[in-house]
């Protein structure tokens, strides 16, 4: 069975850091394309970062670009998110997904599989 696990989220002071975890088992994806997405409260989910199967390829939503860094290390199947300079609306559940493709997209439904998500809070 698939099994995505974040971690990493917390509850951090505006302009610091963390970095997220997501790692993955039940099946190898180091074939597949990796993304981060968050949902706040009342708002929908929203696109924040994908990368490619090899990790050559990057896309971020334009409102995390210049302060988040995806990553991914395949050996051991887990895919990271690096946040700095963090603000009160980066406040939100981030969940991991696996694509359905090895290439980065930041379509929701090209993604098969889905954590429970971490909470990152952001106070300001």
């Amino acid at each position: 069975q698939v099994q995505l696990v974040e971690s990493g989220g917390g509850l951090v002071q505006a302009g610091g850091s963390l970095k997220l975890s997501c790692a993955a088992s039940g099946r190898t994806f180091s074939s597949a394309a990796m993304g981060w997405f968050r949902q706040a409260p009342g708002k929908e989910r929203e696109f924040v970062a994908a990368i490619s199967w090899s990790g050559g390829s990057t896309r971020y939503a334009d409102s995390v670009k210049g302060r988040f860094t995806i990553s991914r290390d395949n050996a051991k199947n887990t895919v990271y998110l690096e946040m700095k300079g963090l603000k009160a609306e980066d406040t939100a559940l981030y969940y991991c997904a696996v694509g359905r493709y090895r290439t980065a997209s930041n379509y929701d439904y090209l993604y098969d599989y889905w954590g429970q998500g971490t909470q990152v809070t952001v106070s300001s």
